[in-house]
């Protein structure tokens, strides 16, 4: 058993990846799905300081 043995591994370095120019199509897509996401955001804090959504109707007891 060496030194080198024992321990986490060290993973091999991978080349780095050639930044890819995006097109219109792309840039505008990816500005949709923001807004879509900065919506859906707005969507779920106006909902969380509601309370639940049943509990309107007529409640049952286990009594007869």
């Amino acid at each position: 058993m060496s030194g080198r043995e024992g321990g986490k591994k060290k993973p091999l370095k991978s080349a780095k990846k050639a930044t890819k120019e995006m097109d219109d199509e792309e840039m505008a897509f990816k500005q949709k799905q923001k807004e879509d996401q900065k919506a859906l955001d707005a969507l779920k804090t106006k909902a969380a300081g509601k309370g639940p959504l049943t509990g309107g109707g007529i409640k049952k007891s286990g009594k007869k």
